[in-house]
């Protein structure tokens, strides 16, 4: 709290009229302009719709003759006292498309000298164009790693106080885990987290770890735009793609040692076949390196308000800054950040908010980004130096093919002896991974409408009735190995 009452002393010393304060803790607010108040012995009022302007400390109390829950009275009445004090706002948001409100505002911003300072608080709060210039915003520090540890041990503390002495378990790794995935949440939020995760059995333990993760993201509500992905494969359930496994094994320690690394691992991009499992080697980056894995979705970002959009991205990836360490994964990136004339240059300026971000973030955020059509990137994103390497995956070969039919068989618990998996290898030629999961799948299906076990033939079967992409669309296959040859590494 020190530091924001030193920053919001700083505001009213500038002599700012209008500040504005976007958060989720009211109540912090309020103690901290409590604490400003006392310091500076200066007189401060709160206005919310239901009790109006109360005075709060010393000074002269509201007159009672006006029914001040109206914010046009209100802002009425501070305007005639014309007295040097704060006064805090809370959700006067949906009143700021109020011509006669906006006016009253204004007039008080441009007052010099000594007069009222109003501060706006509230979840989100979007100023009309002729009151922005005037006002200053602030945001509310985030609670630290120590901070957020001890508001871990004061939840323990008070659970044990509660059932007679009883002790949390839990260990060292677990708590720093715990601390690592509260980063992001409020004082107030991490406090509830923190409460819910201990309740049930006065336990901490590795499984309560994604029950908190997925309560973080709906409490952040991020709308669909990041999400926490709880199913992070491994690399044993990915076929192949053995120069991008080793790729990765040689720069995990660089990546994970505490403290800023010089040239640590920014990201990669892995373009290729769709279904060849680029998405399956995302999750298993975050699997491998133990890590969370954040999923941008751009088709998400998008919103009819001009701004938002933009404004979505920034959040996204502020919230990824905040998770560090993790990997974020954007799949099928062209979609987002393909030119597109008719969005008015919002592409553009994603393009541009994720290149800043890209450039002078100084998280430990590993970025996987996939492409089924690279050819619809823009240059600025794949140059050397935005990303440490371009990965193209291909078609699996014979040798991976089987590996990936083995991988499917043993998820349906099927005996992987009973079957010929060089032969369905053979029979699998052009075939990408995905494709070959089908065919599993359709052979199951197909065996178990006819009561039978599932072997070979009905496999091969499956194999025989499926048109593979590498068939429908050869000649965009073949042009896009074709430009990898030289421009991408090969992933296997």
């Amino acid at each position: 709290m020190k530091n924001d009452i030193h920053d919001l002393n700083l505001l009213l010393d500038s002599k700012i009229k209008l500040i504005v304060i976007e958060s989720w803790e009211e109540r912090r607010v309020l103690e901290t302009m409590a604490a400003l108040a006392i310091k500076r012995a200066q007189t401060w009022y709160t206005w919310n719709l239901l009790d109006g302007l109360r005075r709060l400390g010393f000074g002269a109390d509201v007159e009672a003759s006006e029914d001040t829950t109206d914010p046009e009275t209100a802002l009425k009445q501070i305007r005639r006292a014309n007295e040097q004090a704060l006064y805090v706002f809370c959700d006067l948001h949906p009143y700021l498309e109020s011509p006669r409100l906006i006016r009253l505002l204004k007039t008080l911003a441009m007052e010099p000298g000594a007069s009222p300072t109003v501060v706006l608080v509230s979840h989100a709060i979007a100023l009309p164009p002729e009151l922005s210039r005037l006002a200053a915003r602030l945001n509310l520090s985030m609670p630290s790693d120590e901070q957020l540890a001890a508001i871990v041990r004061e939840e323990a503390a008070n659970w044990t106080q509660e059932n007679q002495g009883q002790r949390v378990r839990t260990d060292n790794r677990t708590l720093e885990q715990v601390v690592r995935n509260l980063r992001g949440t409020t004082h107030a939020e991490a406090r509830r987290l923190a409460r819910n995760l201990i309740a049930d059995d006065g336990a901490i333990t590795q499984e309560d770890l994604p029950a908190l993760n997925k309560a973080k993201f709906g409490l952040l509500d991020m709308q669909g735009v990041l999400s926490f992905e709880q199913d992070t494969a491994h690399f044993a359930d990915v076929g192949g793609l053995q120069h991008f496994k080793g790729w990765l094994a040689n720069r995990q320690a660089a990546f994970l040692q505490a403290g800023d690394v010089k040239d640590a691992p920014k990201g990669v991009l892995l373009v290729g076949v769709q279904g060849a499992g680029k998405s399956l080697a995302a999750k298993a980056v975050a699997g491998v390196w133990g890590l969370p894995l954040l999923r941008l979705d751009f088709a998400a970002l998008y919103n009819k308000y001009i701004g938002e959009t933009e404004k979505n991205l920034r959040e996204a990836l502020h919230m990824a800054d905040c998770m560090e360490p993790c990997v974020l994964w954007i799949d099928e990136i062209e979609k987002g950040l393909a030119p597109d004339g008719s969005d008015q240059g919002v592409s553009r300026r994603l393009l541009g908010s994720l290149l800043t971000w890209m450039a002078e973030r100084k998280s430990r955020v590993f970025l996987v980004a996939t492409s089924n059509d690279v050819s619809q990137l823009p240059p600025e994103l794949i140059r050397k130096g935005r990303l440490d390497e371009m990965f193209f995956v291909d078609l699996p070969s014979p040798a991976v093919r089987e590996d990936i039919f083995r991988i499917h068989l043993v998820r349906r618990e099927l005996q992987v002896p009973l079957f010929n998996l060089t032969q369905l290898a053979q029979a699998s030629d052009g075939f990408s991974g995905a494709e070959i999961e089908q065919a599993v799948v359709s052979a199951v299906y197909a065996a178990a409408a006819r009561q039978q076990e599932v072997g070979d033939a009905h496999v091969l079967e499956a194999l025989a009735q499926t048109s593979p992409l590498s068939v429908i669309m050869a000649e965009r296959l073949q042009a896009l190995r074709d430009w990898a040859k030289t421009r991408a590494v090969m992933a296997d």
